[in-house]
């Protein structure tokens, strides 16, 4: 049995669910086998995962669940997945979830994969190796194994079966010295680390009094919006829109990169993107070298010809 762990925000499944369960199915082909999803208090429709390969949704509903905490949702996916494969999205809660069970199953544990399998005996896929900057071919013989997927690098494809869903019944553990009393979720409209557009800015803003244009450009785009670190370390932006080596790594299918240097950090935490526009008033910003396309320019004159260009094909 193939087993797919499904985040989900607010009872809504979030896009990685989908690209999991995808994934799991194509896993699933290979060996003949079938898809369990594992979720925790999701109100959306199972069939949502049917549609991408789950023959089965086990949905623990427990109000002691609400807080997320690593440890207790490891024990409860633990409890319910007794397969060889372990699916997982390379998600903040995913990863923060993930090796506590390789360490309880002894299990093989191969992150940040951006291939189907290429191989099944034994297993071996492609993962993003130095901040994305390489790709390594990795392989094991173990037979329990747990991967954890690259958003956005597989995508999701229907596949549809019939399913059933469950609501196990699961024990619950307590730690005497620690617990989660609530947690916080971001503010964003939408969520960086899924979004397939993305728009930052760094210090070339000036201010963050002139972020509307920035938040603008990505309500005409349906983007998200992120920054770089000097400017969530200055308040500029809150530190969840940071992406860079010491922030979030994401992977759009379009990342604009407005008033940033590009230096070394940021670039690893967005060079797994697909395509890379830069708008920069300085010709020699080493960003220019990593784009696919570059503007060089004044970003509060091009940017609002821009949006309103957007909003003129939009209509």
């Amino acid at each position: 049995m193939i087993y797919a762990y499904t985040e989900n925000s607010n009872g809504k499944y979030k896009k990685s669910a989908l690209e999991v369960v995808s994934y799991a199915k194509t896993l699933a082909d290979f060996l003949g086998d079938s898809v369990t999803a594992i979720t925790i208090n999701a109100d959306d429709s199972p069939e949502v995962l049917y549609q991408f390969g789950a023959s089965k949704v086990l949905n623990i509903k427990n109000e002691a669940l609400k807080a997320f905490d690593p440890k207790v949702y490891a024990s409860i996916i633990s409890q319910l997945a007794d397969g060889n494969y372990l699916i997982f999205s390379h998600s903040n809660e995913s990863t923060s979830i993930a090796p506590y069970i390789v360490k309880e199953k002894g299990a093989a544990y191969i992150t940040n994969v951006v291939s189907v399998p290429l191989s099944t005996s034994p297993f071996r896929v492609k993962r993003n190796v130095f901040s994305g900057k390489g790709i390594a071919i990795v392989e094991t013989s173990d037979s329990g194994v747990v991967v954890t997927v690259s958003l956005n690098s597989v995508g999701a494809k229907e596949n549809p079966v019939s399913g059933t869903e469950e609501n196990p019944t699961v024990n619950i553990p307590s730690d005497p010295h620690y617990k989660v009393e609530n947690t916080e979720l971001s503010s964003g409209k939408i969520d960086l680390k899924e979004a397939e557009i993305v728009v930052s800015a760094g210090r070339g803003m000036k201010g963050p009094e002139n972020w509307g244009i920035i938040e603008e450009l990505a309500e005409v785009l349906g983007a998200a919006t992120a920054c770089s670190k000097p400017v969530a370390d200055i308040g500029w932006r809150p530190h969840s829109e940071h992406v860079g080596q010491t922030g979030k790594a994401i992977a759009p299918k379009l990342y604009i990169a407005t008033g940033i240097s590009g230096a070394i950090q940021h670039l690893a935490g967005v060079n797994s993107s697909k395509t890379i526009v830069v708008i920069n008033n300085d010709p020699e910003a080493p960003f220019f070298k990593s784009a696919d396309y570059g503007i060089v320019g004044d970003l509060f004159e091009i940017i609002p010809k821009l949006i309103e260009k957007l909003k003129f094909f939009n209509n």
